[in-house]
């Protein structure tokens, strides 16, 4: 690291938190102050990657626009001795995908909260302007007590009306296949609708363990979330309402017209229903 092994610029680094494609998180402190941050730095070899170096200001600046407890908050973009990255709220939790993945009870307690403190993130940005583009079970992180922050907008898109609906449209699929829209891989113009599609992805599998498409690659899966039906939840676990599958159905419609119109119209519907059948739960959930 530029100005000592254990500094990036003004920053102390104190542990790595997670390494991805393209970028690695840090835990640090900033020279002089005791608040301890996270910062997503670019790996070396992208250091000078314009595309990547554009994403992580326009996460900046998305990130920036919003005003809410389950967002994660993001200080600034920063570019020291060659490195660019970004500081960012240090929130000490872990990704919803590695939760389902190594303590399914605790999502399925707190499935309620989760739900609800996701969906009310998604609207707030919704509500700022702004589709998120990638939701899926990583960008969401949650405590012990559930307590959870939405993240990652690198890929964010501002929400068009009137005249800018005619604008150019993407070339370029963008987002996670298992979770991914219809109007994303057909490179249509996108609304909140697009997000509601995603977070019915997520919902399918946090509730039963299962994705709802699966494919032996990567065209045959896209081509699933086009054309194919989506099995029944209640197929996938039977202690699942039968409202709670219904309300993720509709999330699922190949039409964006078919879904709940807002993620405010999804949280009234989801407030009227159970996921689970009484008595068919592990434990009672935290908080719900």
């Amino acid at each position: 690291m530029a100005g000592g092994r254990d500094f990036i610029g003004p920053f102390q680094m104190i542990r790595l938190i997670r390494t991805g494609n393209t970028t690695q998180v840090w835990e640090a402190i900033r020279e002089g102050e005791k608040e301890r941050v996270a910062l997503k730095i670019l790996h070396k070899e992208f250091a000078k990657d314009k595309e990547q170096i554009e994403q992580l200001k326009h996460e900046t600046l998305v990130a920036q626009s919003m005003d809410h407890p389950n967002v994660i908050k993001v200080y600034g973009y920063h570019h020291e001795y060659g490195i660019p990255f970004i500081s960012m709220q240090l929130f000490n939790a872990r990704n919803l995908k590695l939760e389902l993945r190594d303590r399914p009870e605790f999502v399925e307690i707190n499935l309620p909260q989760i739900v609800r403190r996701s969906a009310d993130a998604l609207a707030h940005m919704h509500e700022r302007g702004w589709i998120h583009c990638d939701v899926k079970p990583d960008n969401f992180l949650a405590d012990e007590q559930a307590n959870l922050k939405l993240i990652d907008f690198a890929i964010a898109q501002k929400l068009k009306t009137g005249f800018s609906l005619f604008g150019t449209r993407q070339k370029v699929v963008r987002g996670t296949r298992s979770y991914i829209s219809p109007e994303q891989i057909r490179h249509q113009k996108l609304d909140a609708r697009a997000d509601i599609y995603s977070f019915g992805c997520v919902l399918y599998e946090l509730s039963s363990g299962k994705l709802p498409f699966t494919a032996v690659n990567a065209d045959d899966l896209l081509n699933k979330h086009l054309k194919a039906p989506v099995s029944s939840l209640q197929a996938a676990d039977n202690r699942i309402t039968a409202e709670f599958a219904a309300l993720v159905t509709r999330m699922l419609s190949k039409k964006p017209e078919g879904r709940p119109a807002s993620m405010r119209d999804f949280l009234l519907e989801f407030e009227r229903v159970q996921i689970y059948r009484a008595g068919t739960r592990r434990r009672h959930a935290l908080n719900e």
